[in-house]
């Protein structure tokens, strides 16, 4: 189960949906015992800056399991209730400044070289301008600091929030142009984009060399590849084809008791 059927790109599974019933600290040795290697997880956190033992207890949990946490979201706020990241929220600044020190210092421990930094809603009363301006500056810090142990912050489209003002890969580069810095790429999740009725092929040819890190679901339902009727095995081939060489992570939820059949049957990627 390392590699994407059909090609050599490596896989990661994303514990915080497909493992949501296991509990926290228990989701990377459960990740290791479906055969993985590689994990990544959304913030695992009720606050930006949590407790050394809260740390040192996520840290340890993935270490033991054996498995590498290749990507990690930075705070992204209250997302049951709606929120989408704090990187644009001007009361959040010293909040998600000092989050960067923490992920950044949790990832260099285990790591990871991805780092989503979701953009955050709208805000009532606040201009977008000023939301912008001050997203850009944000990105730029996290690019730097996760450029400080080799690895990239990435701009993530996403679906489903209708506040949410990244929605298609070209307002992600748009953001990218603006902050002007290799260290800040693409999160090209193939959902969240067909989704948002943005095409993921023709955002993979068009920027293929903006990308830096990929996820999968199908659509609608954003269930295991085979559940909708994105073409899920030709669109990683198309990835790989453009010159991408990361990982491939598994970021859906799960319709059945085995989420990870459809590996064994490349087919059923190929709806």
């Amino acid at each position: 189960m390392s590699t994407f059927p059909s090609t050599p790109l490596p896989l990661t599974v994303n514990c915080s949906i497909v493992f949501g019933d296991v509990p926290l600290l228990e989701r990377p040795a459960a990740a290791a015992a479906a055969g993985f290697d590689a994990v990544e997880f959304w913030w695992p956190f009720d606050r930006p800056v949590p407790s050394d033992h809260e740390v040192d207890a996520f840290v340890t949990a993935v270490s033991d399991a054996g498995v590498v946490l290749t990507g990690l979201n930075f705070a992204a706020g209250d997302m049951p209730a709606g929120e989408r990241g704090i990187l644009s929220d001007p009361d959040r600044a010293t909040a998600f400044a000092d989050n960067v020190e923490v992920a950044v210092g949790i990832g260099s421990r285990l790591g990871t070289t991805g780092f989503n930094a979701l953009y955050g809603n709208r805000i009532p009363g606040v201009a977008p301008e000023a939301q912008d301006e001050l997203a850009a500056e944000h990105l730029a810090l996290a690019g730097r600091a996760a450029g400080r142990i080799g690895a990239v912050a990435l701009l993530e489209p996403v679906s489903g929030v209708d506040a949410y003002p990244v929605r298609t890969a070209a307002d992600a580069v748009a953001v990218l142009d603006r902050v002007g810095s290799d260290d800040v790429r693409l999160l090209l999740d193939v959902y969240h984009l067909a989704v948002n009725g943005d095409d993921p092929a023709a955002a993979i040819d068009r920027y293929a060399g903006r990308i830096g890190h990929v996820q999968i679901a199908d659509a609608p339902g954003r269930g295991e590849p085979g559940t909708g009727g994105l073409p899920i095995a030709g669109l990683v081939d198309r990835v790989h084809a453009a010159g991408y060489r990361g990982r491939i992570s598994l970021e859906y939820k799960p319709t059945t008791s085995e989420p990870f059949a459809w590996l064994a049957r490349p087919e059923g990627a190929r709806a």
